[in-house]
């Protein structure tokens, strides 16, 4: 029986039984990022599990990519709406901040 090395819980996918998402290695694999490198910043992570869970994405690539492409959009959202949502506070904390810089 093939190990799992990738599980999508609520939506989401997770390497194995941890908290990691697969998300966060899918981008360091697209910057270049090594196997090794990416162990050492999810040291809750074997390399094995890594490379699982890249050749998961490799597999199922269109699906993977897509599923990131509608979490850009979804965040680019909600990032607006809070903007929209929160001016009047944005709007006067910018006034005290360039309150403060200015020499007096």
């Amino acid at each position: 029986m093939p190990k799992e090395y990738v599980r999508q819980i609520e939506g989401a996918y997770r390497i194995g039984d941890t908290r990691v998402s697969l998300d966060s290695l899918v981008y360091l694999f697209r910057e270049g990022m090594s196997a090794e490198s990416m162990v050492e910043s999810y040291p809750a992570l074997t390399l094995e599990q890594v490379h699982g869970a890249l050749a998961f994405y490799l597999r199922h690539r269109k699906e993977v990519d897509a599923y990131l492409a509608e979490g850009e959009r979804t965040a680019a959202l909600l990032h607006e709406q809070s903007r929209q949502e929160n001016a009047e506070l944005i709007a006067k904390l910018r006034r005290a901040r360039d309150a403060s810089h200015i020499p007096g």
